[in-house]
């Protein structure tokens, strides 16, 4: 049955499989995985090309496209479309190469940045919904896609407990309807292991 009042929608990007988890284009799934623990969410059903949970006490559902990281904005519009969720109340978080390693960026609207997953939800949805961005950096060779299909390093798994944690309680505090407080703490904080290299 679809709620009354339009639920907000938290969307991680990553590409499905087991040999997509631990890598780099998966701080999406990461992020969500973590707030949808802290929340207690046990269920999640597989639905619209994505595995999804919807927490009615919160009015949050939580979303997960099982397509492919270029093909996430179709499973984003018919779950959007469904609850009757404008783009302003879904948030995407996704990695983002050009942020150094372990920054966070909240922005409430605005372009793909070459990433492919954003690139196909702005398709479908338009460019007006919030945003976070986590750090995987740039590498030296400046191979984008080798960079972020591979596993992190020792030091980037050192510092992904803490990263993801701060990311979790940015999007808690949207969930709380303030972007502006997600903004504030997201864009000032940093990672807290020394030998995170940016």
């Amino acid at each position: 049955m679809r709620p009354r009042v339009p639920p907000r929608i938290i969307v991680g990007l990553g590409n499905p499989g087991r040999e997509y988890e631990r890598t780099r284009h998966n701080l999406g799934f990461m992020v969500v995985d973590e707030v949808a623990s802290r929340f207690g969410i046990l269920k999640w059903k597989a639905k619209d090309s994505a595995r999804q949970a919807y927490d009615s006490a919160r009015g949050v559902v939580f979303v997960e496209p099982t397509s492919f990281m270029n093909l996430s904005g179709t499973p984003v519009r018919l779950i959007s479309s469904w609850y009757r969720t404008p783009p302003e109340s879904v948030f995407v978080v996704a990695d983002d190469i050009d942020l150094p390693f372990g920054k966070l960026r909240v922005r409430p609207f605005g372009g793909h940045g070459g990433h492919n997953g954003l690139r196909s939800v702005i398709a479908t949805i338009g460019e007006g919904f919030p945003r976070l961005r986590v750090g995987v950096g740039r590498p030296k060779d400046d191979d984008a896609v080798d960079h972020v299909l591979t596993p992190f390093d020792a030091s980037e798994r050192a510092a992904l407990p803490a990263i993801v944690g701060a990311a979790a309680d940015a999007v808690q505090l949207w969930c709380n309807g303030d972007i502006d407080a997600a903004m504030r703490f997201a864009n000032t904080w940093q990672p807290t292991v020394a030998d995170v290299e940016s």
